[in-house]
């Protein structure tokens, strides 16, 4: 039995890839915060035929998540791991600026709650010599986005860490992937106000990951023309980048 690791798997992008993988043989490991709906996606995931462990807890933590993992592991390889889990805020309306706990929280999750996720798989993968590590980052990593500074750090931050992990573990043959979508239909875009340009379905975004994960790309980025302006602001002097992104004003209302 091979074992697969999604984390923030209870919605979203994480629960759509958990169905999508579940299958018989499969021992899936699901990690998100809300129980009951992590429980509702588990049904969903036993019904087409895997074998399914839950761990409710926040991947800000390192216990009782470390633990789990290696338990899970050693019950069946993990030989794939999705550090999924997010979240997102910004400043309020009205508001100059983000704020200390604010930007502390999304660092914790999106960042720490990667590293945490991936660490403690480590040793068990490069002793195997085989398995693949997926960071789900975001277009945000490409260029800081203004009115989100603090989720744009933390995904630059999983997009870095990615890339340096891919290089480092080359020789183990463990495989790493950094994820950069765009827009697409999700809780958390729902909590969006704003332009959302090129705005992909769940499913279109799900299937494009899932096809670049299962074909090893190590880089996964979409949509393109998004993508591509983001890259431009990027490489331009900042001067004209911070031109480009003058009008994409926006806000993120509550918290997951």
């Amino acid at each position: 039995m091979r074992a697969i690791v999604i984390t923030g798997a209870s919605s979203g992008l994480g629960a759509a890839l958990a169905v999508s993988y579940a299958t018989p043989g499969l021992l899936l490991g699901l990690v998100a915060r809300d129980r009951a709906r992590l429980e509702d996606v588990g049904q969903r995931c036993r019904a087409a035929g895997a074998e399914i462990e839950l761990l409710a807890s926040d991947v800000a933590e390192p216990e009782p998540l470390g633990s789990w993992l290696l338990a899970l592991d050693a019950r069946a390889p993990v030989e794939l791991v999705i550090a999924n889990a997010g979240t997102s805020a910004g400043p309020s309306p009205g508001a100059a600026f983000e704020g200390l706990a604010s930007v502390t929280r999304q660092v914790r999750t999106n960042l720490l709650g990667a590293a945490n996720t991936i660490e403690p798989l480590l040793p068990a993968m490069i002793a195997r010599g085989r398995g693949r590590i997926v960071l789900i980052a975001a277009v945000a990593a490409l260029r800081g986005l203004p009115y989100c500074p603090g989720y744009s750090a933390s995904k630059a931050g999983m997009r870095a860490y990615g890339e340096a992990l891919r290089g480092l573990l080359k020789p183990s043959g463990v495989k790493v992937s950094v994820a950069c979508p765009g827009f697409f239909s999700s809780p958390m875009t729902e909590r969006w106000r704003g332009p959302t340009p090129f705005l992909w379905s769940l499913d279109k975004a799900m299937r494009r990951i899932r096809r670049g994960i299962d074909g090893g790309e190590r880089r996964i980025v979409f949509p393109f023309w998004l993508a591509m302006g983001t890259r431009l602001a990027d490489l331009l002097p900042a001067r004209l980048g911070d031109f480009i992104m003058r009008d994409f004003r926006f806000h993120i209302v509550g918290r997951e």
